[in-house]
C-alpha cells in the first residue's frame, strides 16, 4: 500500500534534496576558484595593474582569459544567488518544520486531555442534576407532610376548632410522584 508522507516527512525529503543541491553547488564554486587560481599562477600579468609598465605581447590571449574570467564570474554570481536563494527556502521550510511540529504537539495534548474535560463536564452536570433533585426531594417532602398534617386535622377535628371540609382519601397523584 502507498502511505502518504506526513508534512514532516515531506518536509525532511525537501531540506535533504536542497542539502544536496547545495553540497553541488559548493563543489562547482570550489572547481571555480580552483580553475580562477590556476588562470592566475599561469597567467600572473594579467592581474598586475597595467601602470606597472608590464607589457602583454599577446593581447588576444589576454582578452580571452579576461571574457573566460567574465564568464567564470557571470557563473560563481549565479550560483552563489541560487545557493542564497535555496538556503532562503532551507530556512523557511525549517521554520515551517518547526511550527507544524509545535502545532503537532499542541494538537496531541488537546487530544490527551479530551477525556478529562468531558469527565470534569459530565460531572458538573450531574452535580447540578443531583442538586436540583435534593431540592425537589425536600420539597416533596415537606409538601407531603403538610398535606399529611391538613389531612389529620380535617379527619380528627380539635374541640373549639374550626372543622375544616372533609378531604377524600389521599391518592397516588402521577404529577406528584414525578
Amino acid at each position: 500500500m502507498n502511505q502518504p508522507h506526513s508534512p514532516d516527512q515531506n518536509s525532511q525529503a525537501e531540506i535533504d534534496r536542497l542539502r544536496e543541491e547545495l553540497e553541488l553547488r559548493d563543489q562547482v564554486v570550489q572547481q571555480l576558484s580552483q580553475e580562477l587560481y590556476k588562470v592566475m599562477v599561469n597567467h600572473p600579468a594579467l592581474f598586475l595593474p597595467e601602470s606597472s609598465g608590464a607589457e602583454i605581447s599577446d593581447t588576444q590571449a589576454l582578452q580571452t582569459l579576461r571574457q573566460q574570467m567574465q564568464t567564470m564570474e557571470k557563473h560563481i554570481g549565479f550560483y552563489q544567488e541560487q545557493i542564497n536563494r535555496r538556503d532562503a527556502e532551507l530556512l523557511q521550510l525549517r521554520d515551517t518544520v518547526q511550527e507544524l511540529g509545535d502545532r503537532n504537539r499542541m494538537l496531541e495534548k488537546v487530544v490527551q486531555e479530551l477525556p478529562e474535560v468531558y469527565r470534569q463536564k459530565f460531572a458538573e452536570r450531574l452535580n447540578q442534576f443531583k442538586a436540583r433533585l435534593e431540592t425537589l426531594q425536600r420539597e416533596n417532602h415537606h409538601l407531603r407532610s403538610q398535606l399529611q398534617n391538613v389531612a389529620t386535622l380535617a379527619v380528627r377535628p380539635a374541640a373549639g376548632q374550626i372543622e375544616l371540609a372533609d378531604f377524600p382519601p389521599l391518592q397516588a397523584n402521577p404529577a406528584a410522584s414525578a
